[in-house]
This record gives structure tokens, C-alpha cells and sequence, in this order.
């Protein structure tokens, strides 16, 4: 990762005025500028016009990421080597941030239409639990192409 970070400046010369390069620069120089203690708090969404819109979960986090965006800033352009990014904006965004819904296993067989052929390869799988996980999405995906 420190050797992509690295490289940034010399990507965004050589790209030229492509905004879509300097958009994924300045969402990767964003990601490095503020670590590991933001990463789950502040999502890049998008750089429009120097300004890097930048989603958190709520008013708490946005006003205290208001209060360092002067520090941000500066490190997102010290990464890039040159000021691309202008301002940084905070926007409230709870649905980025909301946990996941986690699906309850359920123990039903699976459906009669997995293809012989599926059966067979899924037979090769030693595992029990692994075997029936890759039947289950197996066949899901299967249904999806139909």
C-alpha cells in the first residue's frame, strides 16, 4: 500500500486533467491521510469540483472531523504532491454506516433442482458444513442467471 500511496503524485502527472484519476487519488490519499482509526467512521464518496465529499454516520462525527478537515486537508494534498483537493465536506450518511443485516442459517434441505453435475463436485468436498455452503450458493447463483 505505501508503495501505491508513493507513487500518487507521479500517476496524477502523468494522467494529466483526467478527473476520474485524480478522484481515485485523492479517495486513496484520503483513506492513507486518515488511518485505521477512521476507516470504519468516514467514507470517501466522491471528488467533485476540488471538493472531497466525505460520508460519516452522524452529527457528531461530522463535527468533529469539521474541526480537523484544515489537518486533513493538508495531509491529502501532501500525499498527492500538489492541491487537488480544495475543501472537504462532511455529509451524514447512517445508511453507509448501519450494521449489517445478518441472515439466520437455516437448516432446510436444499433445493431438488442443483444439476447432477453440482452434486458431484459438491460430493468431492470433504468438509460438511463447506459442501452444503457451496451447494446453497451454488445453486443461488444458478437461479440468478435464470
Amino acid at each position: 500500500m505505501n508503495q501505491l500511496i508513493k507513487s500518487l503524485p507521479n500517476v496524477l502527472r502523468a494522467a494529466g486533467d483526467s478527473a476520474e484519476v485524480a478522484e481515485a487519488a485523492a479517495i486513496a490519499a484520503w483513506k492513507h491521510a486518515a488511518g485505521e482509526g477512521l476507516k470504519g467512521r468516514a467514507v470517501p464518496v466522491k471528488l467533485e469540483d476540488r471538493t472531497l465529499t466525505v460520508s460519516v454516520a452522524d452529527a457528531i462525527w461530522q463535527k468533529q472531523l469539521h474541526s480537523m478537515r484544515g489537518q486533513l486537508l493538508f495531509r491529502v494534498n501532501s500525499i498527492l504532491g500538489q492541491p487537488v483537493v480544495g475543501a472537504i465536506e462532511f455529509v451524514i450518511d447512517p445508511k453507509l454506516f448501519a450494521p449489517p443485516v445478518q441472515q439466520q442459517e437455516r437448516e432446510e434441505p436444499l433445493d431438488n433442482e442443483v444439476p447432477l453435475e453440482l452434486w458431484s463436485a459438491a460430493n468431492a468436498i470433504q468438509d460438511k458444513q463447506l459442501r452444503r455452503s457451496f451447494l446453497k450458493t451454488a445453486t443461488l447463483s444458478l437461479k440468478r442467471k435464470r
